[in-house]
């Protein structure tokens, strides 16, 4: 047959692959027992409703991509609860006995029920004289990369993808993030101090939805890249423009109101799942943790 899309389905176990859907092709396991291919050309949202009505009491994720252009040559990533598992800003909070006031803003920041820019301004302000000392404790003890991380990037950087980290946190992060996860290129906010202590402000202009799409934009613009050749990832509403813009928009373990609008959604796997959603097999893919 041709195939115009594909029902990428990954957490899979063999047994449970025999699915009510007419005229697929045969499937193909890029990883066995975990993660497979089903090309198909028909209707891809009756694919997609019919497949995750099947799985929907297994920790499995199912998403429909299109075949053709399906492996991306540039990642762009948020960092904060998508590359590493944590919100940096809270754990500074917590440094200084303020966590449960700053994430309760973030939580809602993220869900998209407050303007972004304002409530960062919002909470760092509450971080005033926070001695500066406090950012590297923040990252050496909270700080940690999500599983699949760097096999993700390793494996896109590889065959020839291009990897940037970009995030409405903070550069002090981002840029020991993105080492240490192998990516090219980092953006972020610069949180400003006085040599030893924050001052509660951030430079501006602020670095959030907007900028994250203009971001991908500039990327792909200076690569010669087309939108279909992006893959974007994120977990919250300001990642909404670069995930809704990509070729591949990944909702990776989102708030509701990124993960009905993106493209593609990972929310019980790792950030390898990233890599099986674009075709890769176990025998081309960097292990790296």
């Amino acid at each position: 047959m041709t195939a115009t899309h594909v029902l990428s389905v990954v957490g899979v176990r063999p047994g449970d692959v025999h699915m009510p859907l007419p005229d697929v092709g045969r499937e193909h396991w890029l990883s066995p027992g975990r993660a497979l291919d089903i090309p198909f050309d028909h209707d891809p949202a009756q694919v997609l409703e019919r497949a995750r009505h099947h799985f929907r009491d297994q920790p499995v994720d199912v998403n429909v991509v299109h075949w053709a252009g399906r492996r991306k040559k540039l990642l762009i990533a948020d960092m904060d609860s998508t590359i590493i598992g944590c919100e940096c800003l809270d754990e500074l909070a917590d440094m200084a006995g303020l966590k449960a006031k700053v994430s309760a803003i973030t939580e809602k920041a993220m869900r998209g029920e407050l303007d972004f820019p304002a409530a960062l301004r919002e909470r760092v302000a509450m971080l005033k004289g926070l001695p500066l000392a406090a950012l590297e404790r923040v990252y050496v003890e909270r700080i940690r990369l999500n599983p699949g991380a760097r096999t993700l990037v390793a494996t896109m950087r590889k065959h020839g993808a291009h990897t940037l980290l970009v995030s409405g946190g903070f550069s002090y992060f981002t840029t020991r993030v993105a080492k240490d996860a192998g990516f090219e290129a980092d953006q972020a906010n610069i949180l400003l101090d006085d040599g030893t202590a924050l001052t509660g402000e951030v430079r501006e202009p602020i670095l959030g939805r907007a900028a994250k799409l203009a971001a991908l934009e500039k990327a792909a613009r200076l690569l010669n890249l087309k939108a279909v050749d992006t893959l974007a990832v994120g977990d919250g509403a300001n990642d909404l423009g670069m995930i809704e813009r990509a070729g591949l928009g990944v909702a990776y373990h989102a708030k509701p109101i990124v993960a009905e609008a993106a493209g593609a959604r990972v929310t019980h796997g790792d950030l390898s799942a990233l890599l099986y959603l674009q075709g890769y097999s176990d025998d081309e893919i960097v292990r790296l943790g």
